[in-house]
């Protein structure tokens, strides 16, 4: 019986991406605002479409899993600014409005 890894490897890899994209929301929220969402579109189309061109379904998946992250990252960083403004993050005083 051989052993495929494939499954842990997609599943740990979703399970960094994601863990990796949250606080790059905060971050970027907190420097920037919500008005680099821009990048994370681009990004995320770019993962999407190189997921689509990759040979490699490991590669493939991943780049999915990493593009469709990204896009979500576009709802979260409008959500971040809405729980900066409940006051459950704190709001940058430097950050020009």
């Amino acid at each position: 019986m051989a052993l495929t890894f494939n499954g842990l490897i997609i599943g740990l890899s979703a399970f960094l991406i994601i863990g990796i994209f949250h606080p790059i929301v905060i971050k970027t929220e907190y420097y920037f605002g919500k008005r680099v969402w821009p990048i994370f579109l681009v990004f995320g189309l770019v993962c999407i479409l190189a997921s689509l061109l990759v040979t490699i379904n490991l590669l493939s998946t991943i780049l999915g899993i990493l593009g469709f992250s990204s896009l979500w990252s576009i709802h979260e960083i409008i959500e971040q600014e809405q729980r900066v403004l409940k006051g459950w993050f704190p709001a940058n005083p430097n950050k020009k409005k």
